[in-house]
């Protein structure tokens, strides 16, 4: 059984599979990048909606822990170097170093957390999916809130970075706990 659903059409080479590889790894990137691009300032916090971190967590769960991670690994690398990948078209060192900053670097953690029970069969049932998804979010946010309270304090943190966002990460995890095990029921035969 193959351990994440990219596995299922792995090539056997080892020179394709590693082809393979690189080409997950960015075409997680730029899914990350695309989502960013839905994003909504919320007036109240420096913190935007998007839907980042479903794309972030859905990386890690159809790619696995470590290509998951390399993916989002891709992202930072392609947002400091210049692309306008960042929530809102944003680029550069800046937001790697502003008050979502924690979130940009919890991207990596979430996507590893999320992978890596992916590659445990997490990610074929419905509970089990949603459960990874919300240990991937929480990783994501403890990072994220932990960093916005140097800008915030602890409370303003959770009250600006967290509170506003868990009805709708929760929402985000029940699509993605809707999508991925039925991705497994419709896998190809190889």
């Amino acid at each position: 059984m193959p351990a994440t659903y990219a596995d299922l059409a792995r090539p056997a080479s080892r020179a394709l599979g590693l082809l393979y590889d690189l080409l997950l790894i960015a075409a997680g990137s730029v899914l990350v990048a695309l989502a960013a691009q839905v994003a909504v300032p919320l007036p109240f916090t420096p913190v935007p909606w998007t839907l980042q971190p479903l794309a972030v967590l859905l990386v890690g769960a159809l790619l696995g822990a470590r290509r998951g991670a390399a993916a989002l690994v891709a992202y930072l690398a392609e947002g400091a170097s210049g692309l306008p990948v960042f929530a809102g078209g944003a680029f550069g060192v800046a937001p790697l170093l502003g008050p979502t900053a924690g979130y940009l670097f919890g991207f990596v953690p979430a996507a590893f957390v999320t992978g890596f029970l992916a590659e445990r069969g997490w990610d074929r049932r419905f509970f089990t999916t949603w459960a990874a998804m919300a240990l991937g979010s929480a990783t994501l946010f403890a990072c994220g809130v932990a960093w916005l309270s140097r800008f915030l304090g602890w409370q303003g943190a959770v009250a600006a970075g967290l509170l506003p966002f868990v009805v709708g990460d929760v929402l985000k995890q029940l699509l993605a706990a809707l999508i991925l095990p039925v991705l497994w029921r419709i896998r190809p035969e190889r």
